[in-house]
């Protein structure tokens, strides 16, 4: 991808939509998101028109998830699903979240049709985030419905306990995919579910070519609160979180804002090439990622000037 890579690029995230209800003492409260939606509705908030490809069911819940997609203007790709529209619950009313998730989550899947397929012919670059990694024929598929992977896709696995089917599969097809990826993001709960170790340990797997595979091109790993890393070629660069006014109110969408940000720059500006673009596009991404969990809710924010500086 040419350096001058214009903001208008054609980015396509292909995952999950759902409808994240917060339990909390003080009562519940309802979100559109998925991991996938939040990165693509990232993306327009920085000044994109991105497309969502996402399964939603025929119910009220999709109708909402619409509506915020069409407020944000993000194009959607639309997968029918025979359960409804996913669902996660997030459970905070003692401490430690807990998590539950629907039928139509645990057995999410896209459509690989026309519509779908066309979209991703067309796109310039291709974010995939929270894909069920775990079913084989989906995995197929989503391999089948994309060229040149290594000049356009950028993945994210995003695993969740409760949507996982089979862990050894989900995590032999995301290695796989990501061998073959322009980037690929890895957080330390990624880490701690697939692997039972270190956010470390998941990263020198993937750069030590696990089972024959080559390395992506390069690795985002998040570790939150120590911030993140960038690891391209022989290079690592890393970035602490950004200290801003006012309390942490909501962690949930750190990582989505993180992988939108480093998105936005890929596509604006190329695909770094050295320590110094990394360490630019990983200041931008740890400020947006520290000014959206002061807000509830995984919406992505921008910081003010008032705040931080970007440049």
């Amino acid at each position: 991808m040419s350096p001058t890579t214009p903001a208008a690029s054609r980015i396509v995230v292909v995952g999950d939509a759902l409808i994240d209800e917060l339990r909390d003492p003080s009562g519940s409260r309802e979100f559109v998101g998925g991991a996938a939606l939040n990165v693509a509705v990232g993306l327009a908030v920085l000044g994109h028109r991105p497309t969502l490809i996402a399964m939603l069911g025929d119910d009220e819940p999709a109708s909402r998830i619409r509506a915020f997609l069409a407020d944000h203007g993000v194009r959607l790709v639309e997968s029918p699903s025979a359960h409804g529209t996913s669902r996660a619950i997030s459970d905070r009313t003692d401490g430690e979240p807990r998590y539950e998730f629907n039928e139509a989550a645990k057995q999410r899947g896209i459509r690989f049709d026309a519509a779908t397929r066309a979209a991703l012919d067309e796109a310039d670059l291709v974010v995939v985030s929270c894909f069920p990694f775990d079913f084989a024929e989906q995995y197929r598929e989503l391999v089948d419905a994309i060229v040149r992977p290594e000049e356009r896709v950028i993945v994210d696995g995003n695993p969740r306990s409760g949507m996982l089917a089979d862990r050894a599969g989900f995590l032999a097809h995301f290695e796989e995919f990501a061998s073959r990826a322009l980037l690929a993001k890895v957080g330390d709960e990624d880490a701690e579910l697939l692997l039972d170790d270190s956010l470390e340990a998941f990263v020198d797997r993937l750069r030590g070519t696990p089972g024959g595979h080559g390395a992506p091109g390069a690795i985002l790993a998040t570790a939150g609160r120590d911030g993140a890393t960038v690891h391209h070629g022989d290079s690592a660069v890393h970035a602490g979180i950004v200290a801003l006014p006012g309390p942490i109110i909501d962690t949930m969408g750190a990582g989505d804002a993180t992988l939108s940000a480093i998105v936005d720059h890929i596509s604006r500006n190329g695909m770094p090439g050295t320590a110094g673009a990394w360490a630019a596009a990983l200041e931008e991404a740890m400020a947006i990622a520290a000014a959206t969990v002061r807000h509830e809710g995984a919406l992505l924010r921008v910081p003010t000037a008032e705040t931080v500086s970007l440049n």
